[in-house]
């Protein structure tokens, strides 16, 4: 093969890691011990002689300026929203064997009590408490949502931040500015891998595992990192690595959508991040150009060649968190919304019986994910475009009870799932969003009542508010078996959470 390896670290001559660890530790000294080796190795990672700077550390510098005091109000306000959705959500995750599990592992395990368990006395490492307090509110399958590729970013950035502020004594204003800059990192690396398919399949190439094969874990764990980065107070390059870091660990497979095996994606985004950032504060290095090279994640992701020019933009006064954000406030996989909202205006418009429905049809994208299976359990349910809509024709309601096994297995939901059908012949209908959809009841005597909607209620395009926010907390909350008061004082809390001055107080009220 040619003499084309440095003898020392096996890595490429001339490259930016053609440097030995014999040089390193070299210039480590002559620049000052330790101190003197991590800025060392940041240097001749990173290439400073370098004419363009790799996309990671672009994109770093960019994001670490994010502060609170020029964040707008709805950015602000967004990202309240978030906390309290995803503690809703962790407090109808205690149900589920899933989450028990891998608390009681957690518990097991103990170490260094830095941060709590969500609705639980015990004090884990960072590491852990991030991991399962992302697992206990994806689990059940009520957090929020990307409009955009329906990754769950507020999970992992509740997870994360309150873990990390915890450790780290900081403020809500703190807080909030961390989870905003990591809803944008998560953002631009969604954006920028659908970029790089759309070029691919633009120019007649396969379009690679974009929606395909990767789950939506791999893009969410990159707003934990941004934010646990800030927390932490590192430097852009060593923020930079943080995103490399996260590049090289980053997995999950969409296929594991349907299982235990969502949350525990879930789980290691938060675990990842919170280890990258940390590895990263400590002077750990990695390819610079993780995202961008050839074989790097935009390429394995993607299938194609990297489109970056998303993730280097400035950010002005554009943020992701204030266009994309989703909050459910009904159970179920977000991107059939839509769809249970149009069918819901059509039950109520119609008022026809559930035993005079003929035929439910729907058109939109997701169209195809039609199935006359009856769910057997919960996690079927939620995730059953089917019997969203039969629920919504038979109860002209849709709800958090609608998650429950009593209404899952009635007889008549049953019956209306098989009546459920693409549309044959739909209406030509612009949706701005992949989740749009347009649902027809026709009755047994032809009657036909449709309704269309493009983003679900709850979700930014149609505003976000707060009494919606609230009713789904007061909901839920109750599942975390706190008392009234504290989950009152915790909604409280949240509503005002830039003026909290150590985020200790909140969590010290979900203990």
């Amino acid at each position: 093969m040619g003499n084309d390896r440095s003898p020392d670290n096996g890595l490429p001559a001339g490259s930016a890691f053609g440097l030995t660890r014999r040089r390193l530790v070299q210039g480590a000294f002559a620049a000052g011990g330790i101190g003197g080796m991590v800025a060392a190795s940041t240097r001749a990672v990173f290439g400073q002689e370098r004419d363009r700077d790799p996309i990671a550390l672009q994109l770093a510098r960019v994001l670490n300026k994010t502060s609170f005091n020029d964040l707008p109000p709805v950015v602000i306000k967004h990202a309240k929203v978030i906390l309290a959705s995803t503690f809703a959500s962790a407090a109808s995750g205690l149900a589920i064997g899933s989450a028990r599990i891998e608390r009681e592992l957690a518990k097991e395990h103990g170490g260094k009590p830095e941060a709590p368990l969500w609705f639980d006395g015990a004090r884990l490492p960072v590491t852990d408490a991030a991991r399962a307090n992302a697992m206990l509110s994806d689990s059940s399958a009520s957090d929020d949502s990307d409009l955009r590729n329906v990754a769950h970013d507020g999970t992992c950035l509740t997870a994360v931040g309150l873990a990390l502020t915890e450790r780290m004594g900081a403020s809500g204003q703190d807080t909030l500015a961390a989870m905003v800059a990591g809803y944008e990192a998560a953002g631009r690396v969604g954006e920028a891998l659908s970029a790089s398919a759309d070029t691919a399949r633009g120019s007649g190439a396969a379009s690679g595992n974009v929606g395909r094969g990767f789950h939506a874990s791999s893009i969410v764990a990159f707003g934990g990192t941004v934010a646990a980065a800030k927390l932490l107070r590192l430097t852009d390059e060593q923020m930079a690595q943080a995103i490399g870091i996260t590049a090289t660990t980053v997995g999950g497979l969409s296929i594991g959508t349907n299982s235990w095996a969502r949350e525990y994606h879930a789980g290691n985004a938060a675990l990842c991040a919170v280890n990258a950032a940390l590895a990263a504060g400590r002077g750990y290095t990695v390819n610079p150009d993780m995202l961008e090279a050839s074989g790097g994640f935009l390429a394995v992701f993607s299938g194609a060649k990297p489109v970056t020019t998303s993730l280097t933009r400035e950010t002005g006064t554009d943020y992701q968190i204030a266009r994309y954000l989703a909050i459910k406030l009904v159970p179920g996989a977000h991107a059939f919304h839509p769809a249970v909202e149009a069918a819901l205006n059509a039950a109520r418009e119609s008022r026809v019986p559930a035993e005079d429905v003929a035929k439910i049809l729907v058109a939109g994208p997701q169209s195809r994910q039609v199935t006359s299976k009856p769910p057997k359990d919960m996690i079927e349910a939620i995730h059953s475009l089917s019997y969203f809509l039969a629920s919504a024709v038979a109860d002209k309601d849709f709800s958090w009870k609608h998650a429950e096994p009593e209404m899952i297995q009635r007889p008549i939901i049953a019956r209306l799932m098989g009546l459920v059908e693409r549309d044959p012949s739909p209406s030509t209908v612009h949706y701005d969003w992949g989740w749009g959809a347009t649902v027809t009841i026709v009755t047994k005597s032809g009657a036909r009542f449709a309704s269309t909607v493009d983003a679900p209620k709850g979700s930014a395009p149609r505003g976000i508010e707060w009494s919606d926010v609230d009713a789904k907390f007061n909901a839920l909350m109750p599942q975390s078996k706190l008392p009234a008061s504290r989950i009152q004082k915790s909604l409280e809390l949240i509503h005002d959470f830039d003026k909290v001055k150590k985020v200790s107080q909140l969590t010290s009220l979900l203990s």
